[in-house]
């Protein structure tokens, strides 16, 4: 068994409590920071490191509260889904009906029969909260407010979103429209990791519709005023309270930080400043790049094809503490050969993340590609092949020279 130690690739890491949410990082048990530890101007809070989920500060926020406008960001995400598959798209003309125009709130005053382009709506969405394009979609998608609505709990379902449900599809206020920091923090995430587009329109600070008669300005205000902040939803009602769900990237390290009840709109900002502050202070995102020494193909005995080539699965970064990017070492373990038949995706080694002695993960190294055992079938056709050469020389040079006395 070939064993390598590569030291100082990585450092610090720190991993803390994940969320159920699939992710390729892992994690130690470290408790993340808490109200305890500093104290914001808001009922519950989270903050999460954005790829691997890892909770740095939590406030109440396993407690179940309206969530406002946030509620947009299910939305958003089943349109971008709805996209993605096909059904959809940006050019796709939505129409209004009675239902949409009759909501409250937050609105670019749609009119019963007005028709907008999917692009314009989500815009409306992201830039100004409007209550009624959100509605328009969700019919848009789903068939009507209703279905769509269960979409939306059936997504949180699959999401673990355990403490989370819906009743609209814009966030009014309404009993039983219930989520948690957490949750939200779940859902936030999903939308950014897999539909980094909502971006495009998260970070647009004003534009207009109608030709220039509607004009739409972010209620975000933090796009002014935080430097690498990318997005995501404000959202405000009488019993929820002022929220955010911002999202910021620093250096590769991406951030989401959650904020439900806070007393005012600078509550709510100073709060989500405060949390995604600690965050880029305490934390950096270190790369893992493969060590320049590691193998690239592995020998195969009695195979059908002499090598297989190897691929780590090493996660792109890891969430280390600050300024700890070169304490961590990572050791290969491979065998000298392997024998065939080799399959595709076999493990056959591991590469080993450790800090000091504790180890951090343990990463397969699998087969990229498979290589079939030789069979007498194989065997004799390698042999045959290998005469023709001295067959034909045979022929051109034994029965030339023959013909030609």
């Amino acid at each position: 068994m070939i064993k390598r130690v590569m030291a100082g690739f990585l450092g610090g890491l720190m991993f803390l409590a994940l969320l159920a949410l699939p992710s390729s990082a892992r994690a130690l048990a470290v408790e993340p920071a808490n109200d305890q530890t500093f104290d914001l101007p808001c009922q519950a809070a989270i903050l999460v490191d954005e790829d691997s989920g890892t909770v740095l500060y939590e406030k109440n926020a396993d407690e179940q509260r309206p969530i406002a406008s946030i509620t947009k960001v299910m939305t958003l995400l089943l349109t971008f889904e709805a996209m993605e598959a096909g059904k959809i798209s940006r050019e796709d003309t939505v129409p209004v009906s009675e239902h949409a125009y009759s909501m409250g709130g937050s609105q670019i005053w749609l009119e019963p029969g007005e028709e907008m382009t999917l692009d314009d709506m989500l815009k409306a969405i992201c830039i100004s909260s409007a209550n009624d394009a959100a509605v328009a979609v969700a019919e848009y998608v789903g068939g009507s407010e209703g279905a769509f609505v269960s979409m939306m709990n059936e997504k949180a379902a699959a999401l673990g979103m355990d403490r989370t449900h819906f009743e609209n599809a814009c966030g009014l206020d309404s009993e039983g429209h219930l989520s948690t920091a957490r949750d939200v923090a779940t859902m936030s995430r999903e939308v950014l990791l897999h539909h980094p587009e909502v971006e495009d329109y998260c970070m647009i600070w004003s534009d207009s519709l109608r030709g220039g008669e509607t004009q739409l300005v972010n209620t975000n205000k933090l796009l002014r005023r935080y430097t690498g902040i990318t997005g995501l939803k404000t959202g405000t009602t009488g019993k929820a309270g002022v929220c955010i769900s911002a999202s910021a990237e620093r250096d590769g390290l991406r951030l989401v930080a959650v904020v439900l009840g806070a007393a005012s709109s600078e509550d709510r900002f100073d709060a989500a400043t405060a949390l995604l502050d600690y965050g880029f202070a305490h934390y950096e995102s270190a790369a893992a790049p493969i060590p320049e020494q590691a193998l690239s193909t592995l020998p195969v005995q009695h195979g059908t094809e002499p090598t297989v080539t190897l691929q780590y699965t090493v996660p792109d970064s890891f969430l280390v503490a600050k300024g700890g990017g070169a304490a961590l070492q990572a050791e290969l373990s491979l065998p000298e050969q392997l024998e065939a038949p080799v399959r595709q995706g076999q493990t056959v080694g591991t590469m080993t993340i450790r800090s000091g002695q504790q180890e951090i993960a343990s990463c397969p190294i699998v087969a990229e590609t498979e290589v079939l055992a030789r069979s007498f079938d194989f065997c004799f056709r390698r042999l045959v092949e290998s005469l023709l050469p001295e067959r034909e020389n045979f022929v051109q040079n034994g029965w030339g020279n023959a013909l030609s006395a």
